[in-house]
């Protein structure tokens, strides 16, 4: 009897052991609502993105992407580059995010929410074949066939997203207003896959590909 106590016991520490992470990760989550009221504004009640506010959808992206990019802005890694307007203008909201605890709350929070993406996103036409040729040919194997993202290769989602967000950031990345800085690891990554694509027209036939994977 004595030994069946024993292993139930221990049984039932190693299920409480098991269920931490998951309690503080939901307890991580609800700490971030409160937080993301302050980024409603520009991003949405539901993180869905305002292209009006030239703010992309963040509902249901990568947590670690999404703390990333947040501690890069804090940090002069991204939003700091001369002519980086609505780079900059992001750099200064970060300060709402005082500490690190904040940053991962918030970013749990919007990757716990459902996809979604403002009604009001732009939707561009193109040659849906050339698009998925030259994506899967050059994006396809870090941000996943269907441009859903690799958490592994700490690649964002890129489907669901508005196509004019989609265009300001590859061109930023051409143009060195991100990925920029030696500390942006990634983002240096991007900016020197951004010359892949050769023309304006190249870039809309591999976003109206994204879009349609959102159907």
């Amino acid at each position: 009897m004595t030994f069946f106590t024993r292993n139930s016991a221990v049984s039932t520490a190693i299920l409480l052991c098991l269920s931490l992470p998951l309690i503080a990760s939901e307890e991580t989550s609800d700490e971030g609502e409160t937080p993301y009221k302050a980024c409603m504004a520009c991003h949405g009640a539901q993180g869905e993105g305002k292209p009006e506010m030239n703010a992309p959808s963040l509902a249901g992206m990568n947590k670690d992407y999404l703390q990333r990019q947040l501690k890069h802005f804090k940090g002069d890694q991204r939003g700091s580059a001369t002519g980086d307007t609505l780079g900059a203008q992001m750099k200064a909201m970060t300060a709402t995010l005082a500490t690190e605890q904040s940053i991962e709350a918030v970013s749990s929070y919007l990757a716990s929410l459902p996809v979604t993406v403002s009604a009001a996103a732009k939707k561009v036409e193109g040659d849906l074949r050339k698009g998925n040729n030259l994506y899967q040919g050059s994006c396809g194997s870090c941000h996943g066939n269907k441009g859903e993202g690799n958490a592994r290769l700490n690649t964002p989602r890129l489907a669901h997203q508005d196509a004019n967000y989609l265009t300001r950031q590859f061109d930023n990345f051409k143009q060195g207003l991100r990925g920029q800085h030696p500390d942006d690891r990634y983002g240096r990554q991007m900016k020197m896959m951004a010359n892949v694509l050769k023309s304006d027209q190249d870039l809309q036939d591999v976003i109206a590909y994204l879009q349609a994977q959102n159907q």
